[in-house]
């Protein structure tokens, strides 16, 4: 059965379960020009961002959609970023470390060329000057590590091994484990049904291919959702789908010590 459509908002939204929504309150506040959008780490907030505007950075070529936001334009923030063919960032540092998941392109750096499904975590006080030759996308979180956290992680998923998952047609690619916070990748077949769970430390997760849903809504790809700490679902897809999943980092302790 087709889910329901709320009155007043597109199609698309009326896939993504309760609100809030990206286009509402928190949206004119980031217009406001105060930079707060989805900065609240204990409610759960729900992005299709397809549907987000690209929005310049201070470098000519580099665009990005914001799907949360706390401080200017050195931020913890969660983003989609865009570079042109040949763009290229300037030098800098990751206070809180940098995190990233190459969509599309060919992301590189001083370290290395990266392509479609690589896994990169930069740890706090790290260094680079980005660049994409061909042009790419990633899936990028900023200031969101431990100070303690020192691991360097450089994983191609594309010929990493995966394992079986917890329910039958679901199987896991971890891509980082630590004591505040667990990282990986979850596919789920065609049908695939999983067991009902709670995050006491929270969880995030970014749709990669197809459509995941749970008792709250449906989520297409490009759908970025946040679950606070203490929440609780059953996911499961129809239609099967690939998802970036990160778990624990929200317990108002592990947030509380981020850098």
């Amino acid at each position: 059965m087709a889910p329901a459509r709320r009155r007043g908002k597109p199609p698309a939204l009326a896939m993504l379960g309760p609100p809030p929504y990206v286009g509402d309150r928190e949206y004119r506040k980031t217009r406001s020009g105060t930079m707060k959008l989805h900065a609240d780490l204990s409610k759960r907030a729900v992005v299709l961002s397809d549907d987000l505007p690209w929005r310049d950075s201070p470098l000519p070529g580099v665009q990005r959609r914001m799907l949360e936001r706390d401080g200017e334009e050195v931020a913890r923030a969660t983003s989609i970023v865009r570079y042109a063919p040949n763009s290229s960032f300037s030098p800098h540092s990751h206070g809180g470390g940098e995190e990233f998941l190459v969509l599309e392109g060919v992301f590189s750096d001083e370290h290395g060329d990266f392509g479609p499904g690589s896994y990169v975590r930069n740890p706090p006080g790290s260094k680079h000057t980005p660049r994409s030759a061909p042009g790419c996308t990633i899936f990028v979180k900023l200031r969101q590590m431990t100070p303690d956290d020192t691991e360097t992680v450089r994983i191609d998923t594309a010929r990493a091994s995966w394992q079986p998952g917890p329910v039958e047609g679901a199987s896991h690619l971890p891509l980082y484990a630590g004591p505040a916070e667990r990282v990986g990748l979850v596919r789920f077949a065609p049908g695939t049904q999983g067991s009902r769970h709670s995050h006491p430390g929270g969880e995030e997760i970014f749709v990669l291919e197809g459509t995941l849903a749970d008792e709250h809504g449906r989520y297409p790809k490009g759908s970025w959702v946040r679950n606070p700490p203490g929440s609780e679902h059953a996911p499961f897809s129809d239609e099967g789908c690939l998802f970036y999943i990160k778990s624990g980092h929200l317990a108002p302790q592990a947030a509380a010590a981020v850098g």
